[in-house]
């Protein structure tokens, strides 16, 4: 009897067995059993059987589909046939008398073959079925491989597709921190008398703040260069946040006073309906500040000179919290509500204007990274109403 841990080899008796084992101690007694066995029908009848370790070649015993072993099967001749179970001696004699009866109509068929050809002719040995079997079973194991390798070229796409959004919307933002610090020193640098050593038309406390201005716009863009070298580095596909406690209104006032040089450019009213007793939440306090300079610069734009800009705080529930973000400007269209948060996704009327089309995308992404919800809809005296929760911290 031939056994062999190896590649499966070519068989020449008509009769072909596989023998599946695998390495656990349970079940090394029935093998040995199984194998004895079959030496003693080795003795009085020619046939060739094979011992397979699943272990060592997995991908022939997913090409006959076996779900336990040890399992004893005949590949040739055909029909293929799969003795498993606890009982495979009891089954095998019961199977043996058969196989023989089926070794013996396929050589009768084989010389009657024979017997058909003229004097020329010739016969070509049958192709070796445990030959056919191991190009089966390579080609099981190299279909497998490419399956991984398109798995994981699809995971490095999406690693690549995720970068270049978060790269484009991190320089997106370093615009408006730019131009907010640009303004402060451009400001400084136009009322500084060097002769004098001293500012000409700016009082002290104007001064101070600008100078305060440029500093903390200087720490966000630092912060934004650090964020875009992370992406640059890091495997990530989820932007990271760091949740604390944070006052959501304050923050809010804070982004405010930073943008007012913009919104008193276009005599714009500020309208603020923040509840004193609004509860802190618990969130990342970087990201929603990107949120409300998106939401805000946003509103800015597209209100018209004169307009009017509302922001609002709401305690919805015990465990959300709502801000809301309105303007006076043209709205948006009812069809275009869900696409305006998708990446590079811009109304038609807005192709001429400044902008990229990922500042809400870069928001939708932030606010579902704290489990919470974002949405725009109409306000009532015109203008769009942006809408976003973020969770209440836990007292």
């Amino acid at each position: 009897m031939q056994v062999s841990q190896d590649q499966p080899t070519y068989f020449e008796a008509p009769l072909q067995l596989l023998l599946f084992v695998d390495g656990r101690p349970q079940s090394r007694q029935q093998v040995q059993r199984i194998r004895a066995y079959l030496k003693e029908l080795q003795a009085e009848y020619n046939f060739e059987v094979q011992i397979i370790d699943v272990g060592q070649q997995p991908y022939l015993a997913e090409h006959f589909k076996l779900v336990a072993t040890p399992a004893l099967i005949k590949i040739h001749p055909e029909p293929k046939q799969v003795l498993a179970g606890s009982n495979i001696i009891a089954q095998l004699k019961n199977w043996w008398p058969r196989w023989q009866t089926a070794v013996d109509a396929y050589l009768k068929l084989q010389e009657d073959l024979q017997e058909r050809l003229d004097d020329n002719g010739r016969v070509s040995p049958p192709k070796s079925t445990i030959n056919s079997v191991a190009v089966s079973a390579e080609l099981i194991k190299l279909s497998d491989e490419i399956f991984h390798l398109k798995q994981e070229k699809e995971r490095l796409q999406e690693q690549l597709q995720f970068k270049d959004r978060v790269i484009a919307m991190l320089a997106h933002d370093l615009r408006n921190p730019l131009t907010a610090a640009a303004i402060a020193i451009e400001t400084l640098q136009a009322n500084y008398n060097i002769e004098a050593g001293g500012f000409q038309r700016l009082k002290p406390a104007m001064a101070a703040h600008l100078l305060k201005q440029a500093r903390t716009q200087a720490k966000i863009i630092d912060r934004l260069i650090a964020d875009l070298l992370q992406v640059g580095r890091g495997n990530d596909k989820e932007l990271p946040i760091i949740p604390q406690k944070i006052e959501l209104g304050q923050l809010c006032l804070e982004v405010l006073e930073e943008l007012r040089d913009r919104y008193t450019a276009k005599s714009q009213t500020l309208e603020t309906d923040i509840p004193s007793d609004l509860p802190c939440v618990y969130a990342d306090p970087e990201r929603i500040r990107q949120v409300l300079v998106n939401l805000l610069d946003n509103a800015i734009k597209y209100t018209p000179y004169s307009g009017k800009i509302t922001v609002a705080g709401l305690h919805r529930t015990t465990q959300k919290v709502q801000f809301s973000v309105g303007d006076t400007g043209p709205g948006i269209p009812i069809e275009s509500r869900d696409l305006i948060f998708e990446n590079h996704f811009r109304l038609q009327r807005d192709q001429s204007t400044d902008g990229y089309g990922i500042g809400l995308c870069l928001c939708q992404r932030i606010v579902r990274s704290h489990y919470g919800q974002i949405w725009v809809d109409s306000s009532p005296n015109g203008g769009a109403w942006f809408h976003f929760t973020l969770p209440v911290y836990p007292f």
